[in-house]
């Protein structure tokens, strides 16, 4: 699988929320639009009634340099579109495939050295979320653990809230929601924020107000515009971004960290040979 140019659909998805309606009727255009058409900005000005000036300020918020290079992008974008699918399992994987590709549109690996860094260095980590992300969030948990990070999960709302409490300038603490609403995970980065902790938070939503409060805020590619995003998995986003976090931690020190891996690995076997043996109790 090569990945050579970055689409410009994920971008509009996760920067959605945050548009005036003038420019959601400009990336409403892009997001529903099938069909090669006559992209130059005086036509795109005259069919939404927008300036193009406005145009133009739109694309360089979506972070293009202008609009040529915006266009040009979603051109190969829609190109690249498979339109005949045959069944429903097809639907499925070219689902998965999409967001895979959403996923390298919207990774920043500067941003992903940092969150790494910071792995490495805060003494103390906690994992939050609820639902699916609860589930990511245990996951994750249970992966860095086993290669000598001191990190902790949280799923119940109540203790997320209350994990504020215990925050410091040696805590460092990633929420995970999807929508960017669970108001639980949200108050719990506010909180650890104003006492010193540092903060990041997965989210498919794209906002300045969380900027207020989280050191970085990682972008992970949206279900909402897929067809078939409904029988999508939705943790299957947040586990590719962890996954990506995860080869690159291990990636800065790889022998030290495969031989921790190696040495959870055997404890949890020789556990498993004292079961059988008879020698210890269930």
């Amino acid at each position: 699988m090569e990945f050579d140019e970055k689409s410009v659909v994920p971008v509009l998805e996760a920067k959605y929320d945050s548009f005036t309606q003038s420019e959601k009727n400009i990336a409403d255009f892009f997001l529903k639009n099938k069909n090669q058409a006559d992209y130059s900005i005086e036509t795109l000005s005259q069919k939404l009634f927008v300036s193009k000036a406005s145009i133009s300020r739109f694309v360089k918020k979506c972070g293009f340099r202008g609009y040529r290079e915006f266009i040009y992008q979603y051109e190969k974008s829609l190109n690249s579109v498979r339109k005949d699918v045959a069944d429903s399992t097809k639907t499925v994987l070219d689902t998965y495939q999409e967001l895979i590709t959403k996923t390298y549109s919207l990774m920043n690996e500067a941003q992903i050295t940092r969150v790494i860094n910071l792995l490495g260095i805060t003494p103390r980590v906690i994992v939050c979320g609820a639902g699916s992300s609860g589930l990511a969030a245990t996951e994750m948990e249970s992966r860095f653990m086993r290669i000598g990070i001191d990190i902790d999960s949280l799923t119940d709302a109540d203790r997320i809230r209350m994990q504020a409490v215990f925050c410091n300038e040696e805590s460092l603490i990633i929420g995970i929601s999807v929508s960017g609403e669970n108001e639980s995970v949200l108050y719990l980065l506010k909180e650890a924020h104003q006492r010193g902790a540092k903060t990041v938070l997965i989210t498919s939503r794209d906002s300045l107000f969380f900027r207020e409060f989280c050191d970085e805020v990682i972008l992970i590619s949206s279900r909402k515009m897929l067809n078939s995003g409904n029988v999508i998995s939705p943790q299957f986003p947040i586990l590719i971004m962890i996954d990506i976090i995860y080869n690159e931690y291990i990636y800065l020190n790889r022998r030290e960290k495969l031989a921790m891996h190696s040495d959870t690995l055997r404890a949890l076997k020789s556990k498993e040979h004292y079961m059988l043996n008879g020698t210890g109790k269930i």
